[in-house]
């Protein structure tokens, strides 16, 4: 995932096209124009954006697929509505659902057929390059923001790419943080190692990463945190409790061997991290909306089975 800091205001498209970031400035509008490309860890398809000194552009893997949104038709996957307005809708997520088509993902049902459907249902059209203002991690449930008209995208990903999008989630981590509440302020990269991983020692392109925590309930061998993200990097959440020795349970990638012995012992077999609550200004309002969602009953059972009290989740 190539990924640049921005030194000097510039349009997207022929940013990318500079240093031979990209091929050619119609191989980078192709990039922006299908979803590959974000700011500041928001989605944004339009070449001529605004890129601001201090922006982080990522230009993310899969790109390569042509047309990855063409033949996307819509799906009922009974996706739960949580918040929905003129502007947009904001659903629960669930788990083991890839969000794009994308590289091993080309022919699965995304949630980008769900809300196809969604659109469908209330007889507004559906354009594949106009929905979709973030991505969650195919194992991560939760809070997920979803546009309905072309006009209403821009905004979002506005703020996504401002930064005024606040986002708080939930994780159960192996073993007791010590302190129970703290600051993370870490910078992420790419993995030297293995490219698929994001790291924190040893890896390329540094970009600031902020994240703070604070232990809600503990057990012996786990505990609950409600966590806030700064800077919403590509697995921060996942990367930074692992740095600091309780990774999130059910996580393959940024694991432990105790980590994985509490997970197995407990029954758990994915990656327990739930986007809790979303705050965004609604085009539609004008008002900051802010939208919580219940966790999946695996989550809850996870908490249960390692001894953490439901009522605190």
């Amino acid at each position: 995932m190539p990924l640049w800091t921005v030194s000097l205001p510039d349009r997207l498209d022929t940013f990318l096209a500079k240093d031979a970031r990209m091929p050619s400035r119609a191989k980078a509008q192709e990039a922006i124009e299908t979803g590959w490309v974000t700011v500041n860890d928001g989605i944004i398809r339009k070449p001529a954006f605004a890129l601001q000194e201090g922006d982080v552009v990522e230009v993310h893997e899969g790109f390569g697929i042509r047309d990855p949104d063409r033949g996307i038709e819509p799906e009922d996957l009974h996706l739960p509505v949580l918040y929905e307005d003129d502007a947009c809708i904001v659903i629960n997520k669930p788990a083991g659902i890839a969000v794009h088509p994308g590289a091993g993902t080309a022919r699965e049902k995304t949630i980008l057929h769900g809300a196809a459907f969604l659109l469908k249902e209330r007889g507004l059209p559906f354009s594949p390059e106009s929905i979709l203002v973030h991505r969650l991690d195919r194992g991560t449930t939760g809070c997920l923001l979803l546009a309905k008209t072309p006009a209403a995208h821009m905004a979002l990903q506005e703020q996504f790419a401002q930064r005024t999008v606040r986002k708080k989630y939930l994780a159960i981590v192996a073993g007791v943080p010590d302190p129970p509440v703290a600051v993370i302020d870490a910078p992420i990269g790419r993995s030297s190692s293995d490219r698929t991983a994001m790291g924190i020692i040893g890896a390329s392109a540094l970009r600031e990463a902020r994240t703070t925590y604070r232990t809600v309930a503990s057990s012996r061998e786990a505990s609950l945190l409600a966590c806030d993200l700064h800077t919403g990097r590509t697995h921060q959440l996942r990367v930074h409790l692992s740095a600091i020795g309780h990774p999130i349970l059910g996580d393959d990638t940024y694991t432990s061997e105790f980590a994985e012995r509490v997970a197995t012992a407990s029954g758990i077999d994915r990656i327990c991290l739930h986007a809790r609550e979303l705050t965004f200004t609604s085009p539609a309002t004008g008002h900051a909306e802010t939208i919580q969602a219940p966790p999946p009953e695996e989550f809850t059972k996870a908490a249960k089975v390692l001894g953490l009290s439901a009522k605190d989740i």
